[in-house]
This record gives C-alpha cells, sequence and structure tokens, in this order.
C-alpha cells in the first residue's frame, strides 16, 4: 500500500504559510499540499499545533489525531512572540503565494499579522481566514468547534430519530466540511490571479458554512414553510419516500444494517427489489405499487424488506440489491473501512510508515488523476523542516539556523 499513488504537480511552485490548527484549517491546507503545493506550517517550538496534542514533558498521547490532518505538510518551528520569529516569518510571508489561519478571533492580528499588514508585505498574496462565525455576526467573537458549527449552522436540526432530541452527525462536516470550501475558493482565486496578479482575502465561518451544506433542508422549508423534521434512519417515514430506511442484517451486530432506498424518480427500482427478495407475489398490489401506497404502510413495507435482510449479512444484501439496480449501502464502520482490500489496492486507504506511531492507515485525498490517487506523506515531526524551509526560502545559512535555534527562536 506504501508505493501507491501519485506525488501530484497540480500546485506545483505555490507556497503555502500555514498558521492553522486542530481541523478545519488544516483540512484546507492539507489538500493543497496532496495537490502538490509546498505547504509550510508555522509551529509553537514547545508544543506546536494544539492538534498535536502535545503536553509538556510528557509524550503524546493521541499522535493519530494530527497524522489525519496534516499529511504531506513541512513544520518549521518559530517563537512568533519574539521580534526576530516574526520578522522571519514576514520574509516567508513575502515569498508565499497563500496564507491560511484559523486561530482563535483575534489572535492573528495581535501578533501582527492581519490582512492589512500582510497585503503591505506581499499584495499578490491569497489570505484566507476561518473562523467559527462572520464577520458581522452577532456571535463573530464566539469560539467554535465542529459540533458548535453543526448546531448552529443546522446540520444538528435535521438530526436523529423522529419525536426526539437533535442528534450531532458523527463526521466532522464542520471543519472538514468547512476546510474543503476554503480550499476551492484558494484554487479559483490563484487562477484568477494569474490573470490579474492581484490578491484576495478569503474568509469562510463554519457556521456559514454549514448552512451551504443544508440546502436539500432549506428546499424543504421552502416547500412547506415549515423547518424539516428529524426523520432519523431506523424505519421509512409515513408520508415520505418508503423504502428509504436501515435494515437489520445477520449476525445483528452494532452495525450490520443495510440501507436501501427506492427513489420517486424511478418506479422500476420498487419493482426490482420485489424480484430480490423473492416477493414478486407484491408486484401489482394496490397497497404496495407506487409510492403515495406504500408511504401510507411503511412499517408493513419495512417488515416485508426486514423479513429479508435479517436472512442475509449486510454485504451480501447490498451486493444483491445493488445488482439489482436499485441503491442500497452496507453500514461499514471504520475497521472495516481501513482493512478493505478493495479501498487499499485503489489508494483510497493508504498506509505510511511514520517515525513515531510505525505504520498508519489513513484515507488519502479520494480524488483520481489520470487513474491515480495522490500519494499519502507521514505528517512531520514538530520543527521536523525548519532548517531546510528557512534555507530554501530565505537563504539561511547553516551557522544563522544555529544561531536561531540557540536563542530559543526555533
Amino acid at each position: 500500500m506504501a508505493e501507491l499513488g501519485v506525488e501530484l504537480d497540480c500546485l506545483e511552485g505555490v507556497k503555502v504559510v500555514d498558521f492553522t490548527q486542530f481541523e478545519a484549517g488544516p483540512s484546507c491546507t492539507e489538500s493543497l499540499a496532496w495537490l502538490g503545493a509546498e505547504v509550510v506550517k508555522i509551529e509553537n517550538p514547545k508544543t506546536g499545533d494544539p492538534g498535536r496534542r502535545l503536553r509538556p514533558g510528557k509524550p503524546d498521547d493521541d499522535p493519530w489525531y494530527f497524522h489525519q490532518f496534516n499529511a504531506n505538510k513541512k513544520s518549521l518551528t518559530l517563537n512568533l512572540k519574539s521580534p526576530r520569529g516574526l520578522e522571519i516569518v514576514k520574509e516567508l510571508l513575502k515569498k508565499a503565494d497563500v496564507t491560511v489561519e484559523n486561530m482563535a478571533p483575534g489572535t492573528i492580528e495581535r501578533l501582527g499579522l492581519g490582512y492589512d499588514e500582510v497585503k503591505k508585505l506581499n499584495p499578490g498574496i491569497i489570505y484566507c481566514q476561518v473562523k467559527g462565525f462572520g464577520t458581522g455576526s452577532p456571535y463573530e467573537h464566539n469560539l467554535a468547534f465542529d459540533m458548535i458549527a453543526q448546531a448552529a449552522g443546522g446540520p444538528t436540526s435535521v438530526t436523529g430519530e423522529a419525536n426526539q432530541p437533535p442528534v450531532k452527525p458523527g463526521p466532522s462536516f464542520g471543519d472538514t466540511g468547512t476546510g474543503m470550501l476554503m480550499a476551492i475558493s484558494i484554487l479559483g482565486a490563484l487562477y484568477k490571479r494569474a490573470k490579474t496578479g492581484r490578491g484576495r482575502r478569503l474568509q469562510v465561518a463554519m457556521q456559514d458554512a454549514m448552512i451551504h451544506y443544508m440546502r436539500v433542508p432549506f428546499s424543504r422549508t421552502q416547500l412547506s414553510g415549515k423547518a424539516p423534521p428529524r426523520g432519523g434512519s431506523a424505519r421509512s417515514q409515513p408520508g415520505g419516500l418508503v423504502p428509504s430506511a436501515l435494515y437489520p442484517c445477520k449476525p445483528g451486530g452494532p452495525n450490520d444494517y443495510v440501507y436501501v432506498f427506492c427513489s420517486r424518480a424511478n418506479a422500476d427500482h420498487w419493482q426490482r427489489l420485489l424480484r430480490v427478495i423473492g416477493r414478486e407475489d407484491l408486484s401489482g398490489d394496490p397497497r404496495y405499487d407506487t409510492q403515495d401506497a406504500r408511504s401510507q404502510r411503511a412499517a408493513e413495507v419495512d417488515e416485508i424488506i426486514a423479513a429479508w435482510t435479517r436472512q442475509h449479512s449486510k454485504e451480501e444484501a447490498m451486493k444483491l440489491i445493488g445488482a439489482a439496480g436499485v441503491p442500497a449501502g452496507a453500514v461499514f464502520d471504520t475497521v472495516e473501512l481501513m482493512a478493505d482490500p478493495s479501498l487499499a489496492e485503489r489508494g483510497i486507504m493508504q498506509q505510511i510508515e511514520h517515525p513515531t506511531t510505525g505504520k498508519l492507515t489513513m484515507p488519502a485525498w479520494p480524488v483520481r488523476f489520470d487513474g491515480s490517487p495522490a500519494r499519502v506523506k507521514p505528517s512531520p515531526l514538530l520543527g521536523q523542516h525548519s532548517a531546510e524551509v528557512l534555507s530554501n526560502w530565505l537563504g539561511m545559512s547553516t551557522a544563522e539556523i544555529d544561531g536561531l535555534k540557540a536563542d530559543g527562536i526555533l
């Protein structure tokens, strides 16, 4: 697995100064690194990005979190509270094409690295900020993490079972989802800058990003004038699309389910499903033959399907139903996905060798370029590339770099 993938050069020559931490910002800059940009992560010399979860004088108790969001980057440690450290980072910004930060509101400005200051240093830079809440929002100065954004931006409101409290979605859409929107915007800004030479200021708030991911629920509100109710996924909802639910499979483990869905856009889905589950006797039955009829008998329909799925594993159910032309998806968990040979062979899951944690399997960039995925390289050790970056970007000598280390700036 380690040799799968190619080193992408789409952003070759693009230099990124990365002030991001935790997940929303690092997801953005990691995607640029996968695409070939040189992403230099500026970190505190003592503990680095808080996402490293390093504790002074103690070993890191969770390095795997950091690995996931900082692959293919370089790490440069700088004490930004020292005049010399700040001077060095300003010299780097003069050379950069892009800079990204997602510090707490006001932090980057207090360091003297706000947009107005950096623009003076480098008018062509793409200056990017990821915050919890947008400029002008009544919550502008509030702190935010993934679950806060998902609550304030809407996803939590539509997740969960009917007549039960809302549930935070499991994936970190609030963080990674926001980072992806910023990454796409950076690519657009770079494309435009290639023609005009002008830099841009890009800002995205995590709450605003989550609103973007809520477009289907917004369309339901426009149709009904009401907030969409939570429908869950354990059972089909009366009055909705039926079947559209999770169905239990053998042997009955916590994730032994298959999701089956019959679209309103294709009436053949139901007929195909009946053939797969051996219930052709119901074909033409007016109680079930149309979406409207099935929506009045959601519980009956679910039991008809579940009687069949309980006799099959989720993999068998997905394969048989899917092969018949009916949308179906087994509920695969993280352990199963990491061990999936097809994902490994296709380079979607890649194994890397990290100097601190050994072999590590992690998801790669999912877009294939000319048939190949991007190659994953290990996340950097804290300060691993300090000498390399200062030498290559700023032409510093070994003696100068050693002096900076002696002074505690690196």
